[in-house]
């Protein structure tokens, strides 16, 4: 077999040089069948090796068979049905290349947006722990959301993965836009719409901005994998190299990082940078209500003894004046905050850690005056009482009730000195 260049070299001397066959031999000393080959072939030559087969061909008839039958089957159990004993890794390549023939193939097709249209929103879990006080550290939620058109994205670190701090992070996030997409995609979120229909958090929350939030079919992150794809552009551009303070740290340089590097590089997808487009995405979308809608973590509990409410693993204090009657709390991803008989009991900025006891010192001092009160007038009320040797309470008279018993009057003379008379 000659080489690629001897068959260049053939088909120069033929076509440029005008040499015949037979000058050809003599001048490369090969012979006339080698070079009418090379002159016959248009393409360069090329080696091909025979297959020799593989260990796996004799168990395919039974592969396909189960396949047919059961066609997500996995590869290692198929190795148990046929008996297979030798290295997984063959076995497994070949399974893999015959599944789609019976699984069938699932197509995704490319989606344009139109301006204004739709978000895709979704949790990142940065693998990195952020200090949040107490001395711990804990690795937090991101909410991310990428808007179809435009390819603006928005995120910030929030508190939990609960309904009401997601819904705390997504209206920040449309009140920065200035308005909200007419669609809100999200996962099978357990606070969004874990069972494949919206919570009752979340369906108030798009019925306030009228718009609509749509659930992703389960196990499909294609479904919207801009924001997933910003994601992962989040991990291998925006953590290397950096280290975070709190919270509030990772958001400001979040923020920052987005609006210098992630909004305003070019993407070839859409052909434009993100902040080039957004003036007419954003203009398409759905102005935000004059109404704010409920966000945050919200409950209602009579306050105990210990004037204590409980909010996502911390316990804030609460003025002890409403002890026993029922209070209102909310909490945003900035502050805790009681409302009872619609004045506010308790304001305290919002703890990330978890198991935290934060209390208000002039809650404790109050809750000091009103024991030592209660213990004074529980000592006053001892002393306006006298118990009998057998444990019964013997009240004590007043001295003008005597009098009156024994009929004394005490009149004073016009002397000025006092006379008893006798009735």
């Amino acid at each position: 077999m000659i080489t690629v260049e001897d068959w260049a070299e053939i088909r120069r001397l033929h076509r440029s040089e005008g040499i015949s066959q037979a000058g050809i031999a003599r001048r490369l000393g090969i012979s006339r069948n080698t070079v009418a080959k090379a002159l016959a072939s248009d393409r360069p030559p090329k080696y091909e090796r025979t297959p020799a087969g593989s260990v796996v061909d004799g168990f395919e008839p039974r592969i396909r068979l189960l396949l047919a039958e059961f066609p997500t089957m996995p590869a290692t159990v198929i190795a148990e049905r046929i008996g297979w004993t030798r290295s997984l890794t063959v076995l497994k390549d070949r399974v893999r290349q015959l599944r789609p023939l019976f699984v069938g193939v699932d197509p995704t097709d490319r989606v344009s947006y139109d301006p204004g249209e739709i978000a895709q929103c979704d949790l990142w879990f940065p693998p990195v722990a952020i200090p949040v006080g107490g001395g711990q550290q804990r690795i937090l939620p991101v909410l991310a959301m990428t808007c179809g058109y435009s390819r603006i994205t928005d995120a910030m670190m929030i508190p939990s993965r609960k309904a009401g701090d997601i819904l705390a992070g997504m209206w920040e996030a449309t009140t920065g836009w200035g308005a909200c997409p007419r669609t809100l995609v999200w996962d099978r979120e357990s606070g969004i719409g874990g069972t494949g229909k919206l919570t009752a958090e979340a369906a108030g929350f798009a019925g306030t901005l009228g718009v609509r939030i749509k659930l992703a079919p389960a196990r499909d992150p294609e479904f919207k994998g801009l924001v997933e794809r910003r994601n992962g552009f989040f991990e291998t551009s925006f953590l290397p190299g950096r280290t975070f303070t709190s919270p509030l740290d990772f958001n400001t340089q979040l923020a920052a990082w987005l609006m210098e590097r992630a909004n305003t590089r070019h993407l070839r997808s859409i052909g434009a940078r993100p902040v080039d487009r957004w003036a007419t995405d954003r203009a398409a979308m759905v102005p935000l209500p004059p109404v704010a809608p409920a966000v945050g973590l919200t409950s209602r509990v009579r306050l105990g003894r210990d004037y204590y409410v409980r909010v996502d693993a911390n316990d804030y204090s609460v003025d002890p004046r409403a002890i026993g009657r029922f209070v209102d709390v909310l909490a945003t991803p900035g502050r805790v905050v009681a409302t009872c008989a619609g004045q506010v009991v308790a304001d305290h900025v919002r703890c990330w850690a978890t198991a935290a006891t934060i209390t208000d010192p002039a809650h404790r001092d109050l809750a000091r005056v009103l024991r030592a009160d209660l213990v004074q007038r529980r000592r006053a009320a001892a002393q306006a009482t006298r118990s009998h040797h057998d444990g019964h309470v013997v009240a004590i008279r007043a001295l003008p009730d005597y009098d009156a018993l024994f009929g004394v009057d005490f009149d004073p003379d016009p002397s000025g000195r006092a006379t008893a008379e006798r009735t």
